[in-house]
């Protein structure tokens, strides 16, 4: 039996306030560079199968600070919340826009951050994104969130998320990341790019089997939009230092109790979900 899933009106608005923060940008679908091709053997085929020339990456965002900021303006204007002073980065994302959106636990919190990402493609020409989880076990159901909503996602906007886990040892999953026209979104446990073990810090290291290139660069060439899911799990420095390696174009934070305040957009906390009968009790 196909789930069925249904355009909530309370799950758009927590969209649009990220996605309005970027009124004004340009669409550009994708922004065309020269993948770094590594170090070939000398007997090696000119081309390894499936590895591209040329990669998409996000364009930068256009607007200025001051653009931004009055956007976010209106955007906490409309839902009551206190006016920024000013736009907040973090060590996870020096001098890019790091956004909170609050979401009270059980009201598809997944499914937002996903239509947030097809609504950024469609607005703006973004593909390229990471979502970043504290574990496996959620990693593993964000995925299957990815997966059970691909076809109500593809009847909405024309296509879907091509989503996948990464996996030190299935790199050629980041030549398609970084090639494919169509929006990607990569999965990552903090664990993948934070431990110190031998197989997670592959992240970091030259690869013989990756043309001496390291998974790291090839991703951050992308300049991905990273969402972090529950935050306030992964906020130590150790993390925070890590994730700066993906060279985001923005972060956005999605939890129920961020520890850890930036720019907030969008609140929907345990009363008013209450109120609106999202939940049966605080």
């Amino acid at each position: 039996m196909k789930l069925q899933f249904k355009v909530q009106e309370f799950q758009t608005y927590a969209v649009d306030a990220v996605v309005d923060c970027f009124a004004g940008q340009p669409k550009h679908d994708g922004i065309s560079y020269r993948i770094d091709p590594g170090k070939l053997e000398a007997n090696a085929p000119v081309a390894l199968p499936g590895m591209a020339d040329s990669g998409l990456r996000n364009a930068e965002i256009a607007l200025t600070a001051s653009q931004l900021l009055e956007n976010v303006h209106a955007v906490q204007k409309a839902r009551g919340l206190p006016l920024a002073k000013g736009l907040v980065d973090s060590k996870a994302a020096p001098g890019a826009p790091n956004l909170d959106i609050e979401m009270e636990t059980g009201t598809g919190k997944t499914y937002v951050y996903i239509k947030t990402i097809m609504e950024l493609n469609q607005r703006y020409g973004w593909s390229k994104f990471i979502v970043v989880v504290p574990s496996i076990a959620i990693r593993e159901g964000v995925k299957k969130s990815f997966d059970i909503t691909a076809e109500h996602f593809q009847q909405l906007y024309g296509t879907k998320p091509r989503s996948f886990i990464y996996n030190s040892s299935q790199l050629h999953e980041l030549e398609r990341f970084s090639s494919d026209a169509g929006v990607q979104v990569m999965i990552i446990n903090i664990q993948a790019f934070n431990a110190t073990g031998k197989e997670n810090r592959r992240i970091y290291d030259e690869l013989d089997d990756f043309q001496s290139r390291r998974p790291i660069d090839v991703i951050s060439a992308n300049r991905p939009i990273v969402i972090i899911d529950e935050p306030q799990k992964i906020g130590a420095a150790k993390s925070l230092e890590a994730l700066s390696r993906f060279n985001a174009l923005m972060v956005l934070r999605y939890s129920a109790t961020h520890r850890a305040e930036h720019t907030k957009v969008h609140r929907l906390d345990a009363l008013d979900a209450y109120n609106q009968k999202l939940v049966k009790r605080i």
